[in-house]
């Protein structure tokens, strides 16, 4: 049997720690923000790690 294919689309999007942990970028800092407050756009800045069934998903796109 081949190996897996990682999923490109996820590999631009997600990001595996050293300690193995997936991180994701926040919603909501594409545009349109000059209204929203300076707080704010720092907040979603940093990165989030992915929990839930979300974690085990993005580990089988990325072939991990």
């Amino acid at each position: 049997m081949p190996k897996m294919k990682t999923h490109r689309g996820a590999a631009k999007r997600f990001k595996v720690t050293g300690t193995g942990k997936l991180m994701r970028r926040k919603a909501f800092r594409n545009h349109i923000l000059e209204k929203k407050p300076s707080k704010r756009t720092r907040r979603l800045a940093r990165e989030a790690e992915l929990t839930g069934g979300d974690r085990e998903q993005v580990r089988r796109l990325l072939g991990l």
